[in-house]
């Protein structure tokens, strides 16, 4: 082969590592700053092996018993938030001033869900109204399922990570087997399944890349209409570089395993 060619070749493959790491960093919140998590007694127990169930409808019902409590635990968490933020946002719209403890605790709101400090006090309530709300629980399964194949994988079983999720600080994470030469990237570790769950909502309700999943919400939620995982999902063609592939895929997970959601 021509020395030309060959480099030619070289320098694809590292061109497509880029674009493949760069998405990852741009998609993932990089260093989760988690500084109230509700943990259910669950959290801490350790993951089932799911792989041990040979019958593959009774592995899904292990599955979806396991994760619902956290994911229900985690929504309870967001909409005590929301109405947090609600009875601020009437108060204020009353002409009445913000408390110093709300104040302080609106400030950490605005940092933990990345609202810009040059709105003002009406908008940035707007704003956290946008990010602050739940995520359904079939669409979080289907994700689950779908990252963690079923919680059979490595990064679940030993790390809680069961959607997926990347850091980018040396001994964050679990080193990925199939990861590319020169890629500096880790499968997130997590302590537990209340921190993995809320950082991966928090992901999805704050990162601009999933932008069009809270409008989607929003628009739902403002026609009185019911916040489904199957419309939701249409927001999430950034998640995965298969795109509208995999937003197919979990919609169709979420229509074929909807039997197991009333167990």
């Amino acid at each position: 082969m021509h020395k030309w060619e060959t480099l030619k070749i070289v320098l694809i493959a590292i061109g497509v590592l880029v674009i493949v790491v760069f998405n990852a960093w741009l998609f993932t919140d990089k260093e989760p700053d988690l500084l109230d998590v509700p943990e259910t007694e669950q959290a801490e127990k350790p993951v089932p092996d799911f792989s041990s169930f040979e019958n593959v409808n009774k592995r899904k019902a292990a599955f979806y018993q396991y994760l619902k409590p956290e994911i229900e635990k985690q929504n309870e968490y967001l909409l005590t938030l929301r109405h947090y933020v609600q009875t601020l946002k009437r108060q204020v719209s009353s002409g009445h001033e913000v408390a110093a403890k709300d104040s302080e605790r609106l400030s950490w709101l605005a940092k933990e869900y990345r609202i810009t400090k040059d709105l003002s006090l009406p908008q940035q309530l707007d704003a956290l109204l946008l990010k602050i709300d739940i995520l359904p629980v079939d669409l979080v399964m289907a994700q689950a399922a779908n990252e963690s194949a079923w919680g059979t994988s490595r990064f679940a079983q030993q790390g809680y990570n069961f959607f997926g999720l990347w850091c980018f600080k040396r001994g964050c994470g679990f080193v990925p087997s199939e990861r590319n030469d020169g890629a500096a990237h880790e499968v997130a570790k997590f302590p537990n399944l209340s921190r993995a769950t809320y950082t991966y909502m928090r992901n999805l309700n704050r990162h601009y890349a999933y932008k069009e999943l809270r409008q989607i919400r929003a628009t739902l939620r403002n026609n009185q209409m019911p916040i489904t995982g199957y419309a939701l999902a249409e927001g999430l063609l950034n998640y995965s570089e298969r795109g509208a592939a995999y937003v197919e895929e979990l919609q169709s997970m979420i229509n074929f395993n909807q039997e197991y959601m009333t167990e």
